[in-house]
């Protein structure tokens, strides 16, 4: 099967020697990771339920967090491919907080809150406080409260007389019901209770965070194989996706960030490719792949230019299918690379297989992601449209 000049780029790219300038992708995609807000007292637990979800237990202020606002540091995990956003406010106790620049941080992004609040402590005016400010800036979509250090309490019936005071505070500043889970953190082994249940709540909020929590055991070698490699993959995703959300981008740097990313792969398992290689990998997904991908590549580019059409549903919908794609090439390209440094074959079927299966286990993430940097891009044509309205009627 010969490639055409869109694949003969794919190709091209995977050679070293040839550098497209596809880090601005990576700086979009990383400015608009989503995010995760931790607001609460000292010494509720937010660094401890950080590490949990991140199996990272070295993860501290001073250790991986960033400034990234005078009241708030950052924590991008993975930290070499990061997929996710921690934001851990530090500044309630102070009487002037002003939650401003935290909610500008947030805002744009997939986000949650999680208020974390610690069961024995009734005094919660400086998180309640923060609360009204936020809830006035309507940017937050998703809010959780997790109820911690719950056994430190006597018997059963004070603890939920402090779980329910403290719920009701915050209920009442949001003006309804608001989710709540329990969390406690076991003295003897430091492991946290609940922590099933936090991760299972938080991917319903986050569709992205499904990829940190999914412990089923391996089939194969290969899917642990690959495993081990998937951060990196969807980082590439998340950059492609970003950068397509952006007219006339996308075609040029879609392919550029999938050559880059075969290329690091190869290198993972030890192969370099060869032209003979690309054509056989991209000959096992299907005679109709190559002219179905381009057809819809090409239809989603198109699309971005229609009159608001296309600075709406076009814009995240070629996001969302380049992210998709993007990684479902990755996951399939891990396996042929897998069973090709085993001396090993693998069948068309069980390719196109493998490709089908991560495209749809990734599009709910794809979508969501995206249609966040697509309403980013909405803002921004909306500020600069507002800006030159205003500077034509000074000039009257």
């Amino acid at each position: 099967m010969a490639m055409n000049s869109f694949f003969k780029k794919v190709f091209s790219y995977m050679n070293p020697s040839v550098n497209p300038n596809i880090e601005p992708a990576f700086t979009e995609w990383q400015q608009h990771l989503p995010t995760l807000w931790l607001l609460g007292k000292t010494g509720a637990g937010k660094s401890t339920l950080i590490q949990a979800l991140t199996g990272n237990s070295a993860v501290e202020i001073g250790n991986g967090f960033k400034p990234c606002t005078q009241t708030a540091h950052s924590y991008h995990y993975p930290v070499d491919n990061p997929l996710l956003c921690f934001l851990d406010t530090r500044g309630l106790s102070e009487s002037d907080y002003d939650p401003h620049d935290d909610i500008q941080a947030c805002k744009d992004r997939s986000h949650a809150l999680i208020v974390v609040l610690k069961a024995e402590e009734p005094e919660q005016s400086d998180v309640l406080n923060a609360l009204k400010q936020i809830k006035k800036s309507g940017d937050i979509k998703h809010f959780l409260i997790v109820h911690t250090a719950i056994s430190s309490l006597g018997s059963h019936t004070e603890q939920q007389q402090a779980i329910l005071h403290n719920q009701t505070q915050i209920e009442h500043v949001l003006g309804g019901s608001v989710q709540s889970i329990q969390a406690d953190f076991s003295p003897e082994t430091g492991d946290v209770i609940g922590l099933d249940t936090l991760k299972t709540t938080l991917a319903e909020m986050l569709p992205i965070l499904s990829l940190f929590t999914n412990t089923k055991a391996h089939i194969s070698r290969e899917e642990g194989n690959f495993n081990k490699l998937k951060t990196e993959v969807l980082w590439y995703a998340g950059a492609a996706g970003a950068s397509d959300a952006i007219p006339a981008v996308g075609f040029v740097s879609v392919p550029a960030i999938q050559g880059k990313m075969l290329h690091s792969l190869g290198n993972q398992y030890g192969i370099e490719w060869t032209k003979q290689d690309f054509i056989e990998f991209i000959g096992t997904l299907g005679t109709g792949f190559m002219v179905q991908y381009l057809s819809k590549l090409g239809i989603r580019q198109l699309v971005k230019f229609i009159p608001a059409y296309g600075q709406t549903i076009g814009s995240a919908t070629a996001a969302a299918m380049s992210f998709s794609s993007t990684y479902a090439i990755g996951r399939a390209a891990c396996k042929y690379l897998y069973h090709k440094s085993k001396g090993e074959t693998v069948t068309k079927e069980e390719m196109k297989a493998v490709f089908e299966q991560a495209f749809e286990s990734i599009k709910n993430v794809a979508e969501t992601e995206m249609h966040k940097t697509d309403t980013l891009e909405k803002r921004q044509s909306k500020h600069t449209s507002d800006m030159k309205s205003e500077l034509k009627q000074g000039k009257r």
